[in-house]
């Protein structure tokens, strides 16, 4: 039987969980709601860092993301930022929906997929 590891549990979630060599980032949103949508996606894209290279692994092993925007009008600003920060010949799969999102403050949430190096 293969081992689930799970990392950063909280009482209602995980912010990562590992099974099988594939990493499952939960909906990482911004740590402040105070910001642009520009400012919000780089918050979001340096968790998503963090949390890959604590599970061992990084953007360019990424397997597909789900993007929710409270307002599908930030998806210029967010676009312009992702662009910049997505692995040169390693752009994943990627869904963007609007959504009403937990927190009205927030206008971002990402779900990642990726791989273990």
């Amino acid at each position: 039987m293969s081992t689930i590891t799970r990392l950063c549990v909280g009482q209602r979630l995980s912010e990562a969980s590992v099974f099988n060599g594939i990493v499952h980032l939960g909906g990482m949103v911004p740590e402040s709601g105070a910001a642009d949508i520009r400012s919000q996606t780089a918050d979001v894209l340096a968790q998503v860092d963090a949390h890959l290279a604590a599970c061992g692994s990084d953007k360019s092993r990424i397997l597909r993301v789900q993007i929710y925007l409270a307002n599908i009008a930030d998806i210029g600003g967010m676009n312009a930022v992702w662009d910049a920060w997505v692995a040169p010949g390693h752009a994943p799969p990627r869904a963007t929906v609007q959504a009403a999102l937990a927190d009205p403050a927030w206008r971002i949430e990402m779900v990642v997929t990726a791989a273990q190096r």
